[in-house]
Order: C-alpha cells, then sequence, then structure tokens
C-alpha cells in the first residue's frame, strides 16, 4: 500500500517546497524542513488509512506535523507558523471546499449540507490538532521556566484523585 504510493509523496513534497517560495523563506534548509513536513502529514494520513474514518486521519496526521513544526522551528530558532503552515497545506480540504460551493449554487441541499458539515469537521480536525499540540508544548515550556506553576499542577492532580 504504501510503495504505490511513494511518487505521491514526492509529489507532495515537491508542491510544498513550492509554497515555500510563496511564504518567503529564505534559507534552503528551512525550506526543505517545510517540505518534508508537509509530505509527512500526507504520509500519515495514508498510513492511518486501516482506521476507516478519515476525521481520524486529519486529526492524528495534524498531530504528528504540529509536533514535527515545534521540533524544527526550535532546531532552526525560526517562528513554528512556517512550518507548520506549509506542513498542513496536504490536508487542507479544498476539495471539500469546492464541492460544497458547487452544490450550493446548483441547488443541491441535501449534498451541499452534507458536503458543508464534512468538510467543516476537517478543518476542526485540524485546528485541534494544532490546537492540543501547541497548548501542550506551551504548558511544557510554563512548568519548565516556573517551578511553582509545576507544583501547583501537581498539587490539583493529587486532591482531585
Amino acid at each position: 500500500m504504501m510503495i504505490e504510493n511513494i511518487p505521491v509523496f514526492i509529489y507532495t513534497f515537491l508542491a510544498c517546497f513550492s509554497f515555500c517560495f510563496i511564504f518567503k523563506f529564505h534559507k534552503l534548509s528551512h525550506m526543505i524542513a517545510a517540505a518534508t513536513g508537509g509530505m509527512l502529514s500526507w504520509v500519515f494520513y495514508v498510513a492511518c488509512a486501516p482506521l476507516g474514518n478519515d476525521l481520524a486521519q486529519y486529526l492524528i496526521s495534524t498531530i504528528i506535523v504540529s509536533a514535527y513544526a515545534e521540533v524544527m522551528a526550535r532546531v532552526f530558532k525560526a517562528p513554528v507558523t512556517g512550518f507548520l503552515t506549509i506542513g498542513i497545506l496536504p490536508l487542507v480540504p479544498g476539495g471539500g471546499i469546492y464541492y460544497t460551493m458547487e452544490y450550493c449554487v446548483s441547488g443541491e441541499t441535501s449534498q451541499f449540507i452534507e458536503t458543508g458539515i464534512h468538510t467543516f469537521a476537517i478543518a476542526g480536525a485540524l485546528a485541534i490538532g494544532v490546537l492540543v499540540v501547541s497548548s501542550l508544548v506551551r504548558l511544557f515550556h510554563m512548568m519548565r521556566l516556573y517551578p511553582r506553576i509545576k507544583e501547583k499542577f501537581v498539587f490539583l492532580s493529587k486532591t482531585l484523585h
């Protein structure tokens, strides 16, 4: 299954690399890292296909690429948004948005609602994946920088049990 998708992964890398020019990446190493993140998001999306739920595929892929973007931002001492934006580009539901609007314009109400809700759910899965990782990274840094917060967090978790 994964072997026949290798050309698609290469095309995904090249497409994401091309978007690096649009987003004005200045260093080749940053461009390669960002494009690799985009390719990884699609690799994990395809790898999660046996789950049988595309929303779970989108969520897992987004969590992985968000974590990758956070790591690359630390490695290259650059903003995470560039790596994250390029990384989730292959997951953006462009086709869903297009077909939702097509059904709206052509008056196919039931198809419009069904496609629109599914597209909105995909966008929600992307947002939740990014939110989870960025929140965990922020919490980790806060606990590392401010040991008192860690003590309070441990105290709260003990009192809740």
